[in-house]
């Protein structure tokens, strides 16, 4: 593990996918511009039409090209095709032109545009567009979140049944390296929008200098190739953009590995109608000013005992510059003791689990310990720990996993007075 000194703006380690490794993608910075409908499957089949009827035009020619006697039918046929192929590419690139203008402009507000210099990169773009379809195939409305600051789409998945005041927001976080397609496809929180009611931010954090997304969990940025962005500002407004758009009920965040350590800093921060926060396999710096003044709110930390990369006991092995205080992460154990006694209550380490789950199907058996504080925090406030016994940074997780996580933040109706 590679130590960063005095900032920790994101853990820079190897985040795998849940079973498979995962590389750098897609995205950049702040404001949530213009919220666009994701039709381009429409054309992309197109384009699939097109290709494969040049394909049988010119496998139509091939035959003639047998001898020299025949090279002027040859070319007479060759000519042809070429003629039919530039009518299918005219007739192609028409409904493409169509289909682009009826995407351009659904705005958050009227003065809020996209800045236009620099083109999104051909590969985010692919994987945006296929995680929408896949969402689409799920059953939700879909929509792309434009910001006029950043080179960046971010997906929202809106059920079909909506019901203004009260349908929930779930932000999912991507860890690092990873891209909010990449976390979509290991966490298919989409699936499940229709069914349980309740819509979906899929944002990307921004590229570090190795051309790796993270998130920036600091209020002190930045060094070895990182950029100082403001996440905290960037999702606030993404969050605050679509309340604009549609009336949201309570805010969830969820967030795996540096995505689960931005998911704990947006609660510190604060966030209007924020009501729980889950974490999978990240914490929260040992050093963290910007928490002093947080507010209550439930939390679900999962952790495996075998995670290598975000160790489950934590590290406060290396110490800033000056002073000589701990800088780096804290355990699993001493993240329930903090929002504990922010929500008043006291983590006991020696707890016995309510609950054992099979949620890894990596780890054989019933892996997962649940321990749950409720007695004697604020009303309303719940604090968790899924301990899973021998799982890794990168477990194997399902549709039970899915089904639980979901329950639980969905369960965290109440908001706590103190927290406005």
């Amino acid at each position: 593990m590679q130590i960063m000194h005095g900032i920790a703006p994101t853990v820079r380690d190897y985040e795998p996918h849940f079973g498979q490794a995962k590389s750098g993608a897609l995205l950049t910075n702040l404001t949530a511009g213009t919220i666009v409908t994701a039709k381009k499957l429409g054309a992309i089949s197109l384009r699939c039409l097109g290709a494969a009827a040049v394909c049988i035009l010119l496998a139509a020619a091939l035959p003639a090209c047998t001898s020299g006697d025949e090279n002027s039918a040859w070319e007479k046929r060759l000519r042809e095709v070429e003629e039919q192929t530039r009518s299918l590419d005219t007739r192609v690139q028409e409904p493409e032109g169509s289909i682009s203008n009826l995407e351009s402009f659904v705005s958050v507000k009227e003065h809020r545009s996209r800045d236009k210099d620099g083109p999104a990169s051909v590969p985010e773009g692919t994987a945006l567009e296929w995680i929408a379809g896949v969402a689409e195939d799920s059953g939700g409305q879909v929509y792309y979140i434009e910001h006029p600051e950043r080179e960046d789409r971010t997906i929202l998945v809106v059920p079909l049944e909506f019901v203004d005041g009260e349908t929930p927001l779930i932000v999912s976080l991507h860890g690092y390296g990873g891209n909010s397609a990449d976390h979509a496809t290991d966490l298919p929180l989409h699936e499940r929008v229709n069914t349980d009611g309740f819509a979906l931010l899929l944002p990307n954090g921004t590229f570090d200098g190795e051309g790796n997304r993270f998130w920036n969990p600091s209020d002190r940025c930045c060094q070895y190739g990182k950029t100082g962005e403001d996440d905290v500002s960037y999702l606030t407004y993404l969050v605050e953009g679509v309340r604009e758009v549609r009336d949201f009920g309570a805010v969830y965040f969820f967030g795996y590995s540096n995505g689960g350590f931005m998911a704990y800093h947006i609660a510190c921060k604060g966030l209007p109608g924020l009501r729980a926060v889950a974490s999978l396999a990240g914490t929260s710096y040992v050093n963290d000013s910007s928490c002093e003044d947080a507010q209550p709110v439930s939390v679900l930390h999962i952790h495996g005992t075998a995670d290598h990369v975000i160790l489950f006991e934590g590290d406060e092995s290396e110490t800033v510059q000056e002073g000589g205080q701990p800088a780096f992460y804290a355990g699993a154990h001493d993240m329930m003791r903090r929002w504990s006694l922010r929500a008043g209550c006291e983590w006991s380490e020696h707890a016995q689990p309510y609950g054992v789950f099979d949620l890894d199907r990596y780890v054989p058996g019933s892996e997962t310990h649940a321990f749950r504080l409720e007695a004697g925090c604020a009303e309303g406030i719940e604090i968790e720990l899924w301990k899973g016994e021998g799982s890794s940074h990168a477990p194997d997780y399902g549709d039970s996993f899915i089904d639980a996580l979901v329950d639980w933040l969905l369960s965290q109706e109440q908001l706590p007075d103190s927290a406005g």
